[in-house]
């Protein structure tokens, strides 16, 4: 193939494959609904998007079919005429996990899944294995502080990381040689109906370990495991099983533990990003980074440097006076582990997040959870919610959310564009800004509003 499109080009999984065959020298491009800053970043690097779903806009490099490949996002609407045009074409049509799928094959792939963690714990083993020689190929699905991106590539190494994605049994595509698991909560039942078919894609997914190959699972996790002969099989948590952590030391804005493992025990870790919830992310990524040969001191040296990853526990100001960071967490229980983690590093401050939910579905399958989960804080502004690729569901808006919040705590409902003069009236003792949607782009406005008040 000399070129490939890519139809849903502006998502962040998808910028990676962009990115990666760009650098191998083919000629990239593609379409999205909307533009974004990645997507003027990835014009900047070469790859041509458009923002129309017109088959005359796509370039004459890729319309022959025998030499253009093309890649799809699963949120591409049915009835994309673009898609549709590609398939009268007779063009090769894959989803962008089948060809995630395809590097698995080549390569040994270290994978990360789960409801919640699995971005940050990939980025971590990906850091971890950068940092040292053994080296990796990396596809994450967010843009890591270090090295200012979503992907990396080694030519001598004989590892890929990559971030495993459930969403639509997207990855029932993926061979690991190693996965980590981190959680199964519930999620996406607009595609899955029930948990239980939602945990029965995490159990056919641990029958896609290769022999040979290794499978980590979180304690507490509730689906059947069906391993090949041969797959080693370990648990971790913060506190117990094979991988755990032990002599915890919080405080002073640092995390330092001792990482307790069947191959090699690893006194004082600490964390780059220290918050509690990095503890068990960490302990999955150190585990994916000792199974491929990592070395103790160079994992020390490079969980210390690891700075974290856009939009997972972003820290845009730290001072005594101000704490403003931003974070995805969009799914009740990770919404719960972000809160109770920002908790125990600024216990005794009020906190106060802004939560945009996202998805019509996701909001009308939990918004109970949701509010018990936002009732942890001591404040909370309520967005609207963000459609992302639905269309409204009569009766489901962000109300339902807020009706069901503890009633004692500072609460308001709120329009995005509100954020930057609530920022102004506003005495936040440390912020967050919670959720999937497109609440972030005010970051930067509001960081400069709250620095100008410090």
């Amino acid at each position: 193939m000399k070129s490939v499109y890519f139809l849903g080009a502006g998502g962040i999984g998808m910028s990676a494959l962009e990115r990666y065959f760009n650098k191998q020298g083919r000629f990239v491009a593609g379409y999205d609904k909307t533009p974004s800053t990645l997507t003027d970043a990835l014009g900047e690097e070469g790859i041509q998007i458009h923002f129309d779903d017109d088959p005359a806009l796509i370039p004459a490099e890729c319309r022959d079919p025998k030499e253009c490949l093309v890649v799809y996002t699963p949120a591409i609407p049915a009835d994309s005429r673009e898609m549709a045009w590609f398939r009268e074409q007779g063009h090769e049509i894959l989803k962008r996990a089948a060809v995630l799928g395809i590097l698995t094959r080549e390569k040994k792939g270290l994978c990360a899944a789960g409801t919640h963690g699995k971005t940050t714990t990939s980025a971590m083993a990906a850091h971890l294995l950068a940092e040292s020689p053994v080296e990796c190929n990396a596809f994450l699905g967010g843009i890591t502080k270090n090295y200012g991106t979503n992907y990396l590539i080694s030519e001598k190494s004989e590892f890929v990381v990559i971030e495993a994605d459930e969403f639509d049994r997207s990855f029932h595509h993926l061979r690991p040689y190693a996965t980590v698991i981190t959680s199964a909560d519930a999620d996406h039942l607009d595609i899955y109906g029930t948990e239980e078919a939602y945990l029965e894609s995490f159990s056919h997914y641990t029958s896609l370990i290769q022999p040979g190959g290794a499978l980590i699972v979180h304690r507490g996790l509730r689906f059947e495991e069906r391993l090949q002969p041969g797959v080693r099989r370990y648990d971790y948590s913060r506190t117990e099983g094979d991988f755990h952590a032990e002599n915890i030391r919080i405080g002073g804005g640092r995390i330092v533990f001792d990482l307790v493992s069947p191959i090699e025990n690893i006194k004082d870790v600490e964390l780059g990003v220290p918050v509690s919830i990095n503890i068990d992310n960490g302990i999955g990524a150190m585990a994916l980074a000792q199974i491929a040969g990592v070395s103790a001191d160079d994992i020390r040296r490079a969980m210390l440097s690891y700075s974290g990853v856009d939009r997972r526990f972003d820290f845009k100001i730290k001072t005594d006076r101000c704490v403003f960071l931003s974070d995805y967490a969009h799914h009740p229980e990770e919404i719960r582990q972000s809160i109770l983690s920002i908790r125990e590093v600024f216990d005794g401050r009020k906190i106060t997040a802004i939560f945009q939910p996202h998805l019509y579905t996701r909001t009308r399958d939990f918004y109970p959870d949701f509010a018990d989960a936002l009732s942890l804080l001591d404040e909370v502004i309520l967005l609207d919610i963000y459609p992302a690729r639905e269309e409204p569901i009569p009766g489901v808006t962000s109300q339902i959310i807020y009706d069901r919040l503890r009633p004692d705590m500072e609460k308001r409902l709120a329009h995005k564009e509100d954020l930057p003069q609530i920022a102004r009236e506003g005495d936040f003792d440390v912020l967050v800004v919670l959720g999937a949607g497109d609440a972030d782009n005010y970051c930067p406005e509001i960081t400069e509003i709250l620095k100008s008040k410090l």
